[in-house]
């Protein structure tokens, strides 16, 4: 009987609870429809959107603290590694090893202190601290379900009043439920009234307690993780006193944001043809043996050589030079000697002698009649050999007093050169350059600035069409190009 009558309280009690919650999600609906108005308190709300902002508050600030926690567990495992890192080096018969194994334990012990009063000090207040949202949370729940229900019971008692046909049982019955549903949403409402506000005014203590505490407890661990720090800086000059003459230099590295100019030095021309010029071992051709065997050694530079510009260039031809010819001129008259030139009797002048006729002009003219008077003498049992040679000039003037600095040239212009190969520019201050361009060339500003195997000019159609020397002139391989006047 006993246990029948318990089954019949429980099953009693879950019907009531359903029947409960039918009720409130009529009346929510009801409600929503507007057929049915709601109690509402403007001052309650405000606490509850207080209460939502100072629990999401309080939240990130404990998921906060817990991460910065990590991190101090984390640095004080680095900072355990890095002191065994140094009583591993450091060898037994140094002065202060002792001391050094001091610094190191006592260098644990307060990051550990550290980390265990920010848990007690910080954390668990935390904890505490937010550990009473879930209740208040709760209840705040549980006053709407009241006052749903006290709107319910309200609405009920008012239509069976204004029924046409009253029933009295059922109005007194509706009233007392009413009363009672009232009286429970009040006692709810008047103890929440009083703690949300109270709540939201503890927030600004508690949150200076935790900071205060937080910012304390570094302060004192890093005046004590300071003295530590001297205390090695000392044992450490102490041993560098010792060892003074084993010190170990600390170079300063350069920036990569600004690179020394490399020396510009000219290498084998880019398609492997052979070089011809005899004078393949100057400086302005050929690297040093060392630089040779190490392929990423760095070219010395010389102190003329450090400015910034373009790296080195991609490999020029190296061609022969007008001092060159001249040599060979002069070899002549060796035994050895095999002309590669032209040769001619003095009845047949040749187009060479013709070309080089009009381009040397009238100086050039006479000088060939003149081989060409010799020859008929018969004075000399060699050949008449005609050679096409460049007027020698000093300073930009051509000797014998004719100036070679034209006025449809830019000032200064010293010859012309013609690209043999392709050029590509690897800095702003060098010149673009395709095979056959026609290069005018003109003196550097500052002599100084000029790299060995380089230099400065404007090319002929840029001249022709913009006439602007500062845009459009700049620095290139001479090997890249052929004197052509």
């Amino acid at each position: 009987m006993a246990e029948l009558g318990s089954k019949g309280v429980t099953a009693g009690k879950i019907a009531s609870n359903v029947q409960k919650k039918l009720t409130r999600a009529q009346e929510k609906v009801l409600q929503k429809l507007g057929k049915a108005d709601e109690t509402k308190d403007e001052q309650f709300e405000q606490c509850v959107q207080n209460f939502n902002k100072q629990l999401s508050e309080g939240t990130r600030l404990q998921k906060d603290l817990r991460t910065y926690l990590s991190s101090v567990k984390a640095m004080h495992e680095a900072s355990k590694k890095l002191t065994e890192c140094l009583q591993e080096v450091y060898e037994p018969d140094w002065p202060g090893r002792d001391d050094t194994n001091k610094i190191a334990e006592n260098n644990d012990l307060l990051w550990t202190d550290f980390h265990q009063k920010l848990v007690d000090q910080a954390l668990l207040t935390m904890d505490t601290y937010l550990g009473q949202f879930p209740d208040i949370k709760s209840r705040i729940a549980k006053r709407g379900r009241k006052l749903v229900d006290y709107d319910s019971a309200r609405h009920h008692f008012e239509a069976l009043q204004t029924a046409k046909k009253k029933d009295e049982t059922k109005i007194a019955k509706a009233e007392e439920e009413l009363v009672k549903a009232q009286k429970v949403f009040e006692e709810m409402n008047i103890d929440l009234q009083e703690e949300l506000p109270s709540l939201w005014n503890s927030r600004v203590g508690f949150y200076v307690n935790t900071f205060q505490s937080i910012a304390g407890l570094e302060e004192n661990f890093h005046k004590e993780m300071s003295k530590l720090n001297q205390n090695l800086h000392d044992v450490l000059l102490g041993l560098d006193k010792q060892y003074s003459g084993n010190a170990f230099p600390i170079k300063a590295q350069p920036s990569d944001s600004t690179p020394a100019k490399a020396n510009k030095s000219p290498s084998p021309p880019p398609d492997g043809s052979p070089i011809t010029s005899p004078e393949t071992k100057t400086v302005n051709h050929e690297l040093e043996p060392s630089t040779l065997e190490a392929p990423g050694a760095s070219i010395p530079k010389s102190p003329s050589q450090l400015r910034k510009g373009p790296p080195v260039p991609p490999p020029p031809k190296v061609t022969p030079s007008k001092e060159i010819k001249q040599e060979n001129i002069i070899s002549l008259f060796d035994d050895n000697f095999v002309p590669e030139i032209s040769v001619t009797t003095p009845s047949q002048p040749t187009e060479a002698a013709h070309a080089g006729a009009e381009a040397a002009g009238s100086e050039a003219a006479a000088g060939a009649e003149a081989s060409k008077t010799e020859g008929d003498s018969g004075s000399s049992s060699l050949p008449a050999v005609v050679v096409e040679t460049f007027p020698a000039t000093v300073n930009g003037t051509v000797e014998g007093g004719a100036s070679s600095e034209r006025a449809d040239m830019p000032p200064g212009f010293l010859f012309k050169v013609q690209a043999m190969h392709d050029y590509t520019a690897t800095d702003s201050d060098e010149l673009q350059l395709k095979a056959g361009d026609v290069v005018l060339v003109i003196p550097f500003e500052n002599p100084e600035e000029q790299d060995e195997g380089w230099l400065m000019g404007v090319k002929e159609s840029d001249w022709i069409q913009h006439k602007e020397l500062d845009q459009c002139r700049g620095v290139f391989p001479e090997n890249f190009t052929e004197r052509v006047q």
